[in-house]
C-alpha cells in the first residue's frame, strides 16, 4: 500500500467561498503545466466541473477532445468533497483513478483550513508510484499556490464591492 498524500493550507476566505473557488477549477488550475492536452502538445480550452454528486471533471482541449479527470463521489457543500481523480497521461490506455478528499474547515469569518488527501494510488495500476511522486510535487504548485492565490483574489474582489 502506498501512503496517502496530505496537503493542508489555510486560505484567506470563508468556508463557502473556499469550497466554491475550489470547484471553479477553470479559473485557477494551471492548465499550461498540468493537463492532458498539454502533454499531447495542445492547449486547454476549458475545465468543466459538474458540481454535484456524480458530476464529472472534464478537461476540453483546444481540439475539442475531452479528457475525464474524475467523478464527484461525495458532495457536501461547503465542507467536503470526495473525488475519483487523475489527470491522465496520453500514454495511459485505461487510466485508473486515485481518491481525492477535500475538507473545508472554517477557522474564522475569512479564514478556512483546506485539507487535501489523495489516496488509493493502487487504482492507478502500474503508474501508481510514479503518479504519487508526481502529484506530491504538483499539488504544491496547483493546490498550495494556484488555488490559495485564487482564494486571495476572490477575497480581495469581494472586499472591493
Amino acid at each position: 500500500m502506498i501512503a496517502p498524500l496530505v496537503k493542508t493550507i489555510e486560505v484567506p476566505c470563508g468556508q463557502k467561498q473556499a469550497f466554491t473557488v475550489f470547484l471553479e477549477m477553470n479559473t485557477w488550475w494551471p492548465v499550461n503545466r498540468f493537463a492532458t492536452s498539454v502533454m499531447r502538445g495542445q492547449t486547454v480550452r476549458t475545465i468543466s466541473v459538474d458540481a454535484r454528486k456524480g458530476g464529472r471533471i472534464i478537461e476540453v482541449g483546444a481540439d475539442g477532445k475531452e479528457h475525464v479527470w474524475g467523478t464527484i463521489k461525495a458532495y457536501q457543500p461547503y465542507s467536503y468533497l470526495n473525488l475519483d481523480f487523475h489527470v491522465p497521461h496520453p500514454s495511459e490506455q485505461q487510466p485508473g483513478f486515485s481518491t481525492v478528499e477535500v475538507r473545508f474547515t472554517p477557522l474564522a469569518k475569512n479564514r478556512t483550513r483546506v485539507e487535501l488527501t489523495q489516496s488509493n494510488w493502487e487504482g492507478l495500476g502500474a503508474m501508481a508510484e510514479m503518479s504519487q511522486r508526481g502529484y506530491s510535487q504538483a499539488w504544491t504548485m496547483i493546490f498550495e499556490t494556484a488555488y490559495k492565490n485564487a482564494c486571495e483574489r476572490e477575497r480581495t474582489a469581494a472586499a472591493t464591492l
